[in-house]
């Protein structure tokens, strides 16, 4: 028995739909910026300190967003990310330094403030991978 001529014409001779495609409900792009704009959205009710931490990360982020960048990545290094929130994170103490004495941050604040900058980039990246206010706009 020759099983091979079914096997071929039970798929069908288009392209197959990517997996995610598949899923009852998909939107597709349009999706994708409706979960992008909620995100911005939501992102205005950050407390001050965090909106103020935010636009740096999406400034400096700014310069690392060209085409073939690692943040486009289909899998970012997770190392390559650390560096990038290690190397904020001076920036941000630099900037600190140049404050009065009475206005600096503790040093015990530094690694809380490492960890809300991890997740602030990381948000950033998202918006900007799914066509976000600064990203490209797929679809």
């Amino acid at each position: 028995m020759d099983y091979k001529p079914r096997i071929l014409h039970s798929f069908p001779s288009q392209i197959p739909l990517p997996y995610y495609m598949t899923y009852p409900g998909y939107l597709g792009a349009e999706r994708e910026r409706e979960l992008v704009r909620d995100m911005e959205y939501l992102q205005q009710a950050y407390p001050g300190e965090v909106k103020r931490y935010q636009r740096r990360v999406a400034e400096i982020l700014d310069k690392m967003d060209y085409e073939g960048s690692m943040i486009y990545d289909e899998y970012p290094d997770v190392g390559s990310l650390r560096r990038m929130v290690d190397g904020m994170v001076k920036v941000l103490q630099n900037e600190d330094n140049e404050k009065p004495e009475e206005d600096r941050i503790p040093a015990e604040k530094w690694s809380w403030i490492t960890d809300m900058i991890q997740v602030l980039l990381c948000n950033e990246i998202y918006k900007r991978r799914h066509g976000g206010r600064r990203g490209r706009i797929f679809g």
